[in-house]
């Protein structure tokens, strides 16, 4: 190693270390945790609940029965925020330091050029942040693996799973670094820097956020039942909680027009009105891998346009 990638290492050591410390601690808290969880799960003590219910009832109270998923949900909320800490702390400081303080004139005073200089420094940090982040996310997997769209562990649509557990976290989090840098190219402040990638990056985890929970990529189906009979299980499914009720002509309306759950009140009522089939709205598990690769795309998409405008400016700014 030696050259512009020599002096990336050296300024970037100390956030490689903090991040492999991270993935140590990540990494044995994941395998305590993990073991704990399978104990409990062989012990017996949820072997009476179904999986399909929004929660597993103990037998003695009827209290909602629970493995110890908390650590699991802390591990994806950091995942959810590794895109502001990386933009933050790497991205921002990648070229804002040394356009703060003026040593990058002494850098390419030395016959190093701009490619050069940009290209040796983001390359270090995009590969310690896809090990950082692609780690993260295979401990998450591999910890939420026995708990897996249970009634008593995660489900897939959780924001800890959903936004934390596939390939959308590292494209998030190579956004966040993209977001950064592009910050300390232009604010020449570190610490201004910071502040616009916290607002940036917070900004769009919100909205793909938001994007989830209306649906907004990934439309939900609906799942009909004729008559009164009962209506497919929601199982592993993800509710938008839309019910309703279908006349003859296919018109959907209310659940509320006929608010009984099975039995002869609803197709006493159902008769009434001339409702012959009854529906729900939700998406299938099998949908979290198009969430998954939707964000992929956008957040991939996004990082990747943010570079090449920080490499269009370098030669303007630098």
């Amino acid at each position: 190693m030696k050259g512009t990638l020599w002096l990336a290492w050296r300024q970037q050591r100390v956030l490689v270390v903090c991040g492999a410390v991270v993935l140590v601690a990540a990494a044995a808290l994941a395998a305590y945790f993990r073991s704990g969880m399978l104990d409990d799960l062989h012990s017996g003590l949820f072997d009476h609940c179904d999986p399909g219910p929004l929660y597993c009832a103990r037998p003695e109270d009827g209290l909602p029965q629970f493995l110890d998923i908390e650590p699991l949900k802390l591990l994806g909320g950091l995942n959810i925020a590794l895109p502001v800490l990386i933009g933050m702390f790497w991205g921002a400081p990648l070229l804002g330091r040394d356009r703060e303080l003026g040593t990058h004139r002494m850098i390419l005073a030395q016959g190093v050029s701009r490619a050069q200089w940009f290209t040796s420094r983001f390359a270090l940090a995009a590969v310690g942040t896809v090990a950082l982040s692609g780690t993260l996310t295979l401990l998450f997997r591999w910890w939420w693996e026995p708990a897996v769209n249970r009634s008593y562990g995660v489900f897939w649509y959780e924001a800890s799973a959903l936004a934390g557990s596939g390939p959308a976290t590292v494209a998030a989090a190579l956004f966040g670094l993209a977001v950064g840098t592009l910050a300390g190219l232009l604010t020449r402040r570190v610490l201004s820097a910071m502040a616009w990638t916290l607002l940036v990056t917070a900004a769009v985890a919100v909205l793909v956020q938001w994007t989830h929970r209306a649906r907004l990529l990934v439309p939900p189906r609906a799942y009909v039942s004729d008559g009164w009979q009962a209506k497919p299980p929601m199982g592993d499914k993800w509710s938008t909680g839309n019910y309703g009720l279908i006349t003859a002509s296919g018109r959907r309306e209310s659940v509320l027009n006929c608010p009984y759950p099975s039995g002869r009140e609803l197709k006493e009522c159902m008769a009434q009105h001339g409702y012959v089939a009854r529906f729900f709205e939700a998406n299938p598990a099998g949908d979290y891998w198009t969430f998954q690769w939707i964000d992929t795309a956008l957040l991939g998409g996004l990082a990747l346009g943010l570079t090449v405008l920080t490499v269009l400016l370098l030669r303007r700014r630098v």
